[in-house]
């Protein structure tokens, strides 16, 4: 049975050979690299959704999504007639 040790030196050999060895880690050129990567992005879009709540995020998403290389997501759901909410972009601790 390999060591924790061996499995990590595997695991950094195959992700400096360009493999994403750590779900979420794209990107990184070594183990270590991946799973800051991977803490990072699960971090920063965990902050987001309790900044603006679950209802502020997904509208944020919706706006997201109609983005082009052209236009802006606003400006192209404008043109298609979806309603964005951007009162819901507020985040919840502006009050303090």
């Amino acid at each position: 049975m390999a060591s924790k040790q061996q499995n990590r030196q595997e695991l950094d050999e195959r992700a400096k050979q360009g493999e994403t060895v750590v779900p979420g880690g794209t990107g990184g050129n070594s183990l270590e690299a991946q799973e800051h990567l991977a803490e990072g992005r699960s971090k920063g879009g965990q902050t987001r959704r309790e900044q603006l709540g679950t209802e502020g995020y997904q509208e944020m998403g919706r706006k997201g999504g109609f983005s082009t290389v052209e236009k802006s997501g606003g400006e192209r759901a404008e043109e298609e007639g979806v309603e964005i909410d951007e009162s819901k972009f507020a985040t919840k601790n502006q009050n303090k």
